[in-house]
Parts: C-alpha cells; structure tokens; sequence
C-alpha cells in the first residue's frame, strides 16, 4: 500500500500547505510525490521523528526535509553540538609547550616572582588601557598615560601616607622594649592570677623557659650558607624588578595582538574551549585582584578610623601606631583567612600595654571590621566569582605556601576558585549531551558570555555539522 510522509501529530501544524506564515518550508501540491516506503526506511524515519522534532515537510524530491529549531540555553538541544575534540597535532604542540613553560617558571620561581606582581598590575591597568584605547588613543600612549596616572596617584599616596609611616614606625622601635615590658607584665598578672596546681605550673614553667634554649647553638656554617644564597636571590630578584616596568609597557601594548595570534593558531574547533577558560580565568582573577585592593583600602581606612576613636575614648597608645597599624591591616588583607587575623595580633598587643580595656577594645574593634568584610563587603565587591567552602580555602591555603611561600598562600583562593569554575565548564562540554560553548557558560555564570572573545566562537558554528535530511 502507498504510503505518504506526513510529519507527527504534534508539528502537522507547521507542514501545512495551508498555512502562508513559512512558505519556504512547503512546497505545491502537485510538486509533491508520493512514493511507497519499504520497512527499513520506514523505520529510520520513525528514528528520526521520534528523536529530533522539529519542522517537517515533503519536498520536490519526494523526501522527509527536517529543520531543526534548537532550543537556546538548553544542552543537548542541537544534536550537531560536538563535544570537546580530541587534540590535533598542532593542539598536542601548543599544549606541550604550555606544560613545558610552566614547569620552566616553577623551576625559577624565586626568580619570577616579581612577574605575578606584573601579572596583577596587568589585570589592574588594562581597563583603563582598554577604554582609552577605544576612544582612538593608539595602544602604546594609552599604556604610557595610564602609568603617568599610576605614578602620580603613588607619589600623592606617599606624599601623605610616607612621612606619618616613617615617623610611627621609628617610634615603635623605640618604644618596643617598654611595649614588650608592659605585655609581659600583664601576661604575668594574668598568669598569676590563673587557679593552677604546682604540678602544672612547673610544666608551662618549662615551657617557656625552653624558648630559648637553642640559641647558644647555632653553627656559622649554617648561617653563612644561607645569607649567601640569599644575596644570589637578592640580586635576580633586583634584576627581575628592574625591567617589570618594560615588561609591563609591552604585554599591555600588545596583549590583543597576542590573543589574535594565539587564535590563528589554534582549530577553529578548539578555539571556543581555550578562549572560554581564559574567560574564566580572567574573571575570577580580575575580580579578585581588584576586589582584594578595594578591601585593602577600605580595612586600612577602617582601621585607622577605629584606632584614631579608641585613641579618644580608651588609649592615647592607639592613636600613636594608627597608621602603621592600618597600613598593616590593607596589606595583611592579601593574605586570605589568616590575613586579618595576622593584622589583629600586633593592635591586641599594642592594647594590653594600656591593661583590659585596652585589649578589648583592640579586640572588639578588629573583630567588628572583619564581620563587615565577610557579611558586606567581600559579596558586595567580589560576588561568587571567589566564593569557596571554608575548608577549602584552608586546604588551599596551606597547600600554597607549601609550594610558593606567602606568595602562593596569596593566590592560592583564586587559583582555587578558577579550577573549580573550568571543572563546570568542561563537566558540562563532556555531558551527553553535550552543551555548547555558550550554554556551558551560562551554566558557569552568565556574565562570562560579555567576557569571552567573540570571534573565537564564531568558528564553532561554522564548523557544525549540517541538518541532517533523509530523503
């Protein structure tokens, strides 16, 4: 028995010779030609309509032509999204070469570490290189103005910061011995004071008078070898900071010629995913970069207000440290979790020299200025792009000053932040089905679709593969 082609119940509306609103997709009647179907093409058309619904009409020829409508934003939606390709040649090299320079810079890092501040004033300065950019100033002055502005904001900074600095600074050297006099003391008084039994008193006795029992054998050898390994480091260091200026002029200058020659040298299908990862990691670190310097300057700010108000109200001691004690408190900001902790422990000292209410107070105040960070600041000014479980961040911290010093411990939240970020991403790219560059994206968050380099995803749809149609 002849049988015609119809389309399902559902989308009958859509082939519809008598419907005008898509008369590309029809065809005329007479044009039409049925033909009778054996079971296996029957069957592979049953496949078809069962699995990718979509707009069906018969055509000229007499075939089943289907187009597909994917739905945005929804993974697997498209049956011609590719998952991440299986690296070519050129792929293996570029990422064998990645590998290799980073075990490069690992090897020198102590040499290199003056190139991650670089990497942090690039993600500082290149908007502003950016926006001038934009606005016709050619790439090499908008670089060479933005570190005019940079320069001059430190030089006013130092103008009024540096000479209080200074001042503060040498007095509390010269005021260490009587501050260390007065800890102690009230550390004694408290001690004292303390309901022990003479058993465990001798045992913290010993304790503390074990402290400094190692100092009378220290050998020369072991001094010696150091302090001259030190001053090799010193010196390439030294070197390293001497030409970050110049380093920094031509990676802002030339950072987008950069990324077009890292695009013509990738796949056109690989592009998406290389550019989508940086995307996420320019996101999170950005964030985070520029987040941590407007934390640092709010704590420091906050700090000195609240050391200048306990300087009236409990201990002229306060007022007499307030702006290194702020000062300590922005730069200790950097350091994620223990950071403010660290920050609190000279201001608490500083505050039992003026007995209890002192060290309340000091106490009260740092722990007040860290709950504004944590509730109010840090989600207002960072959002999620950094948001980690507290253990995590402890785990990475640990784990980066293990490799890198205080340095790791620094970048170690948002290292850790972008990892987990790329895990989503490819989670989702890896999935069946599989979700497109965008989507996975979204997925992620969706601000990084106004971060990621456009024309790299441009060839991901020009290398999908074609609506399939069964004739």
């Amino acid at each position: 028995m002849d049988a015609a082609v119809r389309p399902p119940a559902g989308d009958r509306a859509a082939a519809d010779p008598a419907d005008d609103s898509s008369p590309s997709q029809h065809v005329a009647a007479e044009d039409a030609v049925v033909q009778p179907l054996d079971h296996a093409t029957e069957r592979a058309l049953g496949d078809v309509v069962t699995e990718d619904r979509g707009t069906y009409s018969v055509d000229a020829a007499g075939g089943l032509a289907q187009s597909r409508r994917p739905v945005p934003g929804r993974a697997g939606t498209d049956r011609n999204v590719a998952r991440v390709p299986a690296p070519t040649p050129r792929v293996a090299l570029t990422l064998a070469a990645a590998v290799l320079i980073l075990l490069v810079l690992f090897a020198a890092f102590d040499s290199v570490r003056p190139f991650v501040l670089g990497l942090v004033l690039v993600y500082l300065l290149a908007p502003a290189v950016d926006r001038l950019a934009a606005s016709g100033v050619p790439r090499a002055l908008a670089v060479l103005a933005v570190f005019v502005g940079v320069i001059a904001v430190l030089v006013a900074v130092a103008t009024l910061a540096l000479s209080p600095l200074i001042a503060q600074l040498s007095q509390f050297i010269d005021d260490l011995p009587s501050l260390v006099g007065g800890v102690r003391g009230s550390v004694e008084d408290f001690y004292a004071g303390l309901n022990l039994t003479p058993d465990v008193r001798a045992i913290v006795d010993r304790t503390l008078g074990s402290f400094g029992s190692g100092i009378g054998g220290i050998s020369v050898g072991g001094v010696v070898g150091p302090i001259i390994g030190s001053v090799f480091g010193f010196l390439a260091t030294l070197t390293a900071y001497a030409i970050l200026p110049a380093w920094l002029f031509f990676v802002l200058r030339d950072r987008v010629r950069m990324a077009d020659s890292l695009e013509g040298s990738l796949p056109p299908e690989w592009r998406g995913d290389v550019f989508a990862v940086f995307a996420i990691t320019n996101r999170v670190f950005g964030n985070w970069i520029r987040g941590q310097l407007v934390l640092g300057l709010i704590v420091g700010l906050a700090s000195f207000v609240g050391l200048m108000i306990l300087d009236r109200t409990v201990s002229d001691v306060f007022g007499r440290y307030a702006v290194l004690l702020a000062i300590l408190a922005g730069v200790f900001e950097l350091v994620p979790f223990i950071g403010p902790i660290i920050a609190a422990v000279p201001a608490v000292l500083i505050g039992l020299t003026a007995g209890p209410a002192g060290f309340l107070a000091a106490l009260i105040l740092y722990f007040a200025i860290q709950q504004l960070e944590n509730n109010i600041l840090v989600p207002k000014i960072q959002g999620d792009a950094v948001e980690l479980h507290p253990a995590i961040v402890m785990t990475s911290l640990v784990i980066g000053a293990a490799l890198a010093g205080i340095l790791g411990a620094i970048i170690s939240l948002p290292i850790a932040a972008a990892s987990r970020d790329i895990f989503r991403y490819f989670f989702r790219r890896v999935s069946d089905p599989p979700a497109t560059v965008e989507q996975a994206l979204v997925g992620v968050s969706p601000k990084l679709l106004q971060g990621v380099r456009q024309s790299a995803l441009e060839p991901m749809t020009a290398v999908a593969a074609p609506a399939r149609e069964v004739a």
